[in-house]
């Protein structure tokens, strides 16, 4: 029997507290590798679940077994995942405190004389184009004597099968290097370029490694064969399985074990990598409906994936020192808000960014053309699109504070393609394909139709960006583009025809209060935009179509039996978070009077919930994406950190297990579906105002 299935009941909520010392707070679920869409592990939480007490798993709640050990001495300590190996027995150490940063999720745990630290490093290197296109992630294991003596200590680590497919059935193959690095290389044996099950993906190698020096060992092997070979004998065996099987066959682990030697008060410790790469990354359709692959950014100086993790490896002091100062920089900037802030900004980051994806291409020599960069977004758990504008819309804080260059960058797809001519809409398309990493577009033009929110948001963005960088090449480029979604603006934002908005799950509606508010920024937007560039017969016809919009929209969108803005227009009862003035404040636009403001302000004082605000009159549930949004434009700094402060609340409380859902009720606090969404990097948006 796989000793996995002793841990069935692992995504049930657990009915106890946790007892160790949690650092901000205990969230639903802990970042442990995150660096992209597929490398995207966590440890679910609930109430509290401890390292070593059940099994990671992929976003989408499927296992993705890691264990560890360390021997002392020559008794066996387990300090990862929830492994029963017959016949070799082991306790489990003790963990004592848990830590979180906006890079590091760090775990100290006690096994008998010495203390285990152990950190799951995701780099946040937005400004190394290189760096951060790099798909791997590193656990640090770090020990220490607690009782004054030395002792002989090893440390072991595998990964099972499960990282490689959606799906346990598929079989896979394996193979170990041995050169500078000790790296174990996995991979199915009937791989599907593009093709995803489960949200895992189908093509591609698994890499799980250390450095090969003094006292570094490898094993592939059934499970409790390898695991059990560490725990008898301190060391992996050279037997090789080389029985290729179907990834629930006797389960194959990929065990890598260091001897640290004698070990006293000062630290020993080993380093591994765990990513996955895949070449091509993103297939995306060019001008005559050409299909272009493209590869990730870190090719253009690496030409072999030992290479590369050969450099990852020995870089890991200068990346943790990296890390540490964004930590820093992250701490001080949302600590500033409020403690409460500077956690969740901290658990929203490292979510936010491995949704993304740097690529390049080849020139027509068959070089790196460095100077050709697309970034590209999957719409994680909610539609699995590529670069769906209303996905990246909310996150663009995340990149406005840490690097603006990369949201031209994941705009550049969506400019490029509509300019194209393939798309027959006027307005903005809202996704670059229906399945990421597939960007192949929507020539037909039946992509989900948001035309009034998507061409504001790619005007609001536009903006945004070209302020940010202060670079004008973009817009510039794409300025008849931006002119058309703003003459549809001009057509369908005052009043809104029956359609959805980004929060789609709510259903369509007609004349929506907040969607008139969006359109109407995107239409100043490009008056902006065409004064930035030089057109000032444009700039003031767009600002004066605004500003008249805005007398309209006052008298089309105020409730005639209470002090707030209507949902939609003559619904009086109705009201919702009013999120897009946010963009009217963070760009200084003062196109919306102060009044709306203060009254949207003394409202929502009168309806929120436990856990926040509700969205909007229709439930009871909220998002905190569109929450922390609308924290940023109230005019009562208590009524900001309510809003704040029932975020964390609601994160804290044991309620959910799933990584960050931005999607959840207000009432009871339980998510509602959605989970390790990008959108979560639009928690950032109070650090830009």
């Amino acid at each position: 029997m796989r000793s996995q299935l002793l841990c069935a009941g692992f995504f049930a909520l657990q009915a106890f507290a946790a007892s160790w010392t949690s650092t901000p707070f205990n969230p639903p679920s802990i970042p442990l590798a995150v660096r992209t869409p597929y490398l995207n592990t966590w440890l679910p939480q609930g109430q509290g679940v401890a390292l070593n007490d059940a099994w990671p798993s992929f976003w989408a709640g499927q296992i993705t077994a890691w264990s560890g050990f360390v021997k002392v001495d020559g008794k066996s300590y387990s300090f990862l995942g929830a492994p029963v190996v017959d016949g070799s027995p082991f306790d489990k150490a003790t963990q004592k405190s848990f830590t979180f940063t906006s890079t590091q999720s760090i775990f100290v745990l006690s096994a008998g004389p010495v203390d285990v630290t152990v950190t799951f490093l995701s780099p946040v290197e937005a400004t190394d184009l290189v760096k951060q296109s790099i798909p791997l992630s590193y656990m640090h294991v770090s020990v220490a004597s607690t009782d004054g003596a030395s002792h002989s200590v090893q440390v072991y680590s595998d990964i099972s099968g499960e990282w490689v497919s959606g799906a346990t059935e598929w079989d896979i193959q394996w193979s170990t290097t041995t050169t500078d690095i000790l790296s174990h290389q996995i991979s199915l044996v009937s791989p599907a370029k593009y093709e995803e099950v489960n949200d895992h993906s189908q093509y591609g190698t698994w890499y799980y490694s250390i450095l090969n020096s003094k006292g570094a060992t490898a094993q592939i092997g059934r499970d409790v064969v390898v695991r059990g070979q560490f725990l008898n004998n301190s060391v992996l065996s050279t037997v090789k399985d080389n029985n290729f099987r179907a990834i629930s066959d006797s389960w194959p682990v990929f065990g890598l074990a260091k001897d640290l030697g004698k070990v006293g008060s000062t630290a020993a410790a080993v380093t591994y990598a765990i990513g996955h790469i895949r070449d091509p990354a993103i297939k995306y359709v060019l001008a005559g409906n050409v299909k272009q692959e493209r590869s990730l950014y870190f090719w253009s100086k690496f030409s072999t994936a030992q290479q590369l993790i050969s450099f990852f490896l020995n870089d890991y002091n200068t990346a943790l020192a990296t890390a540490n100062a964004l930590d820093k920089k992250v701490q001080t900037d949302a600590g500033k808000i409020s403690p409460d802030y500077a956690g969740i900004v901290e658990l929203s980051i490292r979510q936010s960014l491995t949704a993304n994806e740097l690529t390049i291409s080849k020139n027509a020599f068959g070089q790196w053309n460095t100077s050709d960069v697309l970034y590209f977004m999957k719409e994680i758990s909610s539609d699995g699109n590529t670069n769906t504008v209303d996905v990246m819309f909310p996150a663009s804080p995340i990149f406005l504070y840490l690097n603006p260059k990369l949201g031209e960058y994941l705009l550049e797809p969506l400019y490029r393609y509509q300019a194209s001519g393939l798309y027959p809409n006027k307005w903005s398309v809202h996704d670059m394909g229906a399945h990421y990493p597939k960007a192949d577009g929507h020539n037909d033009g039946t992509d989900e139709a948001m035309p009034v929110e998507e061409s504001g948001n790619m005007l609001i963005m536009a903006l945004s960006f070209a302020r940010a960088t202060n670079d004008l090449t973009q817009i510039r480029r794409y300025q008849k583009l931006l002119d058309q979604w703003t003459q549809y603006l001009i057509e369908d934002s005052l009043i809104p025809a029956f359609q959805l908005s980004t929060d789609d799950f709510a259903g369509q509606l007609a004349n929506q209060t907040n969607l008139a508010i969006k359109g109407i920024i995107g239409i100043r937007c490009m008056a902006e935009i065409s004064k930035l560039l030089g057109d000032n017969k444009k700039y003031t016809n767009y600002s004066s179509i605004a500003a008249d919009y805005v007398t309209q929209w006052q008298t089309l969108s105020a409730s005639k039996t209470g002090p707030h803005l209507t949902l939609a227009y003559n619904n009086d009862a109705s009201w919702g978070l009013a999120y897009n003035l946010f963009s009217d404040v963070h760009l200084g636009l003062k196109l919306f009077p102060q009044s709306v403001y203060d009254e949207q302000t003394a409202w929502y004082k009168t309806v929120a919930n436990k856990y926040g605000v509700p969205l909007d009159t229709r439930h009871t549930y909220t998002k905190s994406d569109w929450e922390i949004w609308t924290s940023a434009i109230v005019t009562d700094t208590s009524l900001r950190d309510l809003f704040i402060s029932s975020i964390k609340g609601y994160l804290s409380s044991g309620l959910n297990n799933q990584a960050f859902p931005d999607w959840y009720d207000t009432i009871t606090g339980v998510a509602e579906g959605f989970r390790a969404r990008p959108v979560s990097g639009g928690h950032l948006a109070l650090l830009l105002v």
